[in-house]
């Protein structure tokens, strides 16, 4: 999809402002909310819109540990990736899982509440997962910057 710079515009609001109200997001770009909604619409069919997402103050939800797992598979054949992938899909303390070039296979990022209940996580999931030959595992210390906002 071919994006102008009306679109841009938009979406670096929604970016920020996931909540805005179209008449507060058509007067942001100076567009006729009606022009607004329609283009917000398209960007949404269209699958440049994904979705719209409360972010959660994890300290606030007393899961304020994030663990980096970087995980080495038994080999490379379509079975082994696709029995991890359907498995660590189901583990509800992963939050992103991505297909690694390098040394590792998978990169996991974890929530938990502490080093104790990231223990409990591997134990009863992580050590679980098929095809898994290592794992490794690094503690994330602070957080120097976290957004979801790309350049548009």
């Amino acid at each position: 999809m071919q994006l102008d710079e009306t679109d841009r515009r938009i979406l670096r609001v929604l970016q920020r402002q996931g909540r805005v109200s179209n008449a507060d997001l058509a007067e942001q770009i100076n567009l006729s909310p009606s022009a607004c909604h329609r283009r917000v619409q398209r960007l949404e069919a269209a699958g440049v819109v994904a979705g719209y997402h409360a972010r959660l103050d994890l300290r606030r939800i007393g899961r304020a540990t994030i663990v980096y797992v970087e995980i080495t598979l038994s080999g490379q054949r379509d079975e082994v990736l696709d029995a991890f992938e359907r498995e660590v899909a189901r583990v509800p303390d992963v939050l992103e899982c991505h297909l690694m070039a390098g040394s590792a296979d998978y990169l996991l990022k974890v929530v938990a509440a502490d080093a104790e209940d990231f223990a409990r996580i591997h134990r009863r999931y992580l050590s679980r997962l098929p095809g898994v030959t290592q794992m490794q595992s690094s503690f994330a210390l602070r957080t120097v910057v976290e957004t979801t906002a790309v350049d548009i």
